[in-house]
């Protein structure tokens, strides 16, 4: 997989030469504007992957996101824009016969799952009905708290770990009646009870990583029919050399929203060396 910025150059260069351009190419809907379209990736196409390939999330199944940062939240306004009569794992197949009046009348359960109240408070603005703040909380009692909310006291049919922390990763296998969608990057070794809780309940369990490029006309038609407003998560619009600063300010805080870049106006200094 080549990515500009990751395994390539290019992330904000002016001209880019895009490999095997007519597959990775996508035509912008003329109703999507081009700061639509770059928030975008990666957040939305890694959330797209998690909740509707991977999880194969259906009409008015349950879903418990832990972990509400960019990624979270956006899982979480993936599975809110997504409520379809006939939602399957591959994207090919995906209804988009979507109607917000009825969804809104007739939303899914969808709980968040955060230690920051600021956190849970965007997710309550982006889709979520429900929210568990786990700051002060032990494991178990997370997990009676998310269950007591879904049908049963069962679990979510949908559980996605989207912080990638031993403590959200092994809850989240916990708190699923069905699926657990892995998305969130991880090193810290967990203890999943394979056994009593994945055999026993005949659990799956299964990763997602990144977006392919084919799906993303899809990803964009939620956006042009007016299903999915990734502008709920736009924080800042910032010109390219502030735009730099931005990512270096990274190294100390990671906001909830997006910064784009729309101002390139400003062309470096060039310096005289006598």
């Amino acid at each position: 997989q080549q990515q500009p910025g990751f395994t390539m150059l290019g992330s904000f260069a002016e001209y880019l030469a895009l490999p095997r351009a007519d597959i990775n190419l996508t035509r912008i809907p003329k109703n999507v504007s081009f700061v639509e379209a770059a928030s975008l990736g990666c957040r939305f196409t890694t959330a797209y992957r998690a909740v509707v390939q991977q999880g194969k999330l259906k009409k008015e199944e349950t879903v418990a996101v832990f972990g509400c940062g960019g990624l979270g939240l956006s899982c979480i306004m993936i599975a809110a824009a997504t409520n379809t009569t006939n939602m399957v794992g591959d994207a090919d197949h995906v209804n988009n016969d979507f109607d917000n009046d009825a969804a809104s009348k007739n939303k899914r359960t969808i709980i968040a799952i955060d230690v920051s109240e600021q956190a849970l408070e965007k997710a309550l603005q982006v889709g979520a009905t429900h929210v568990v703040n786990a700051r002060s909380m032990k494991n178990e009692q997370v997990r009676r708290e998310v269950c007591k909310l879904t049908s049963g006291n069962l679990g979510a049919d949908l559980s996605i770990d989207a912080a990638g922390f031993a403590s959200t990763c092994e809850n989240a296998v916990h708190c699923t009646r069905k699926r657990m969608v892995q998305v969130g990057l991880g090193n810290t070794p967990v203890v999943i009870p394979m056994g009593s809780r994945v055999v026993g309940k005949e659990l799956e369990i299964v990763g997602s990583h990144g977006f392919r490029a084919t799906d993303m006309p899809h990803l964009l038609q939620l956006v042009a029919e007016k299903k999915l407003n990734v502008g709920a998560l736009i924080e800042r619009r910032v010109t390219l050399e502030e735009g730099a600063r931005a990512i270096q300010d990274m190294d100390h805080k990671s906001p909830l929203g997006f910064t784009v870049v729309t101002d390139f106006s400003q062309r470096p200094q060039r310096q005289s060396v006598l």
